[in-house]
């Protein structure tokens, strides 16, 4: 079984880490981190530029993903990595898509509070477009 774990630095999205690492011990696991570039603080495309913006997002996605393989490591396991930029559960399910995936495996939250609230939920739109099954870890 080929699995995609969607990462985000957060809580949930190492917990779905960590539990596809724990439970799918003999599978293959590619992790995958969306760059959102509508998704910044206030003022910084202004500040920053959109381009110099992205590609500081693009870095920090790196950085996140060599986490992630520090991390598998310590399970005594490789994991593949990607980097996608667009609307995060967008991206999940179209890379799911073409990729020949069996299983995707994305924490429950990545946002907390009002914003969330606002802006919907990832691993929910995931389940409901994904192409194949989808694990939602807490």
């Amino acid at each position: 079984m080929h699995l995609l774990v969607a990462l985000e630095d957060s809580d949930p999205g190492w917990a779905a880490f960590e539990f596809a690492c724990r439970e799918h011990a003999d599978d293959e696991i590619t992790v995958l981190h969306a760059v959102d570039p509508t998704n910044s603080s206030y003022g910084e495309v202004a500040h920053l530029g959109a381009e110099e913006l992205l590609e500081r997002r693009r870095e920090e996605a790196r950085d996140l993903l060599a986490e992630a393989e520090d991390r598998a490591a310590d399970y005594g396991r490789s994991v593949e990595t990607a980097v996608a930029v667009g609307q995060p559960a967008d991206e999940i399910v179209e890379y799911a898509a073409e990729n020949d995936l069996d299983l995707i495996v994305v924490g429950s939250h990545g946002r907390t509070g009002f914003s969330r609230v606002l802006l919907g939920s990832v691993a929910e739109r995931v389940a409901r477009q994904a192409p194949v099954p989808v694990t939602i870890v807490r």
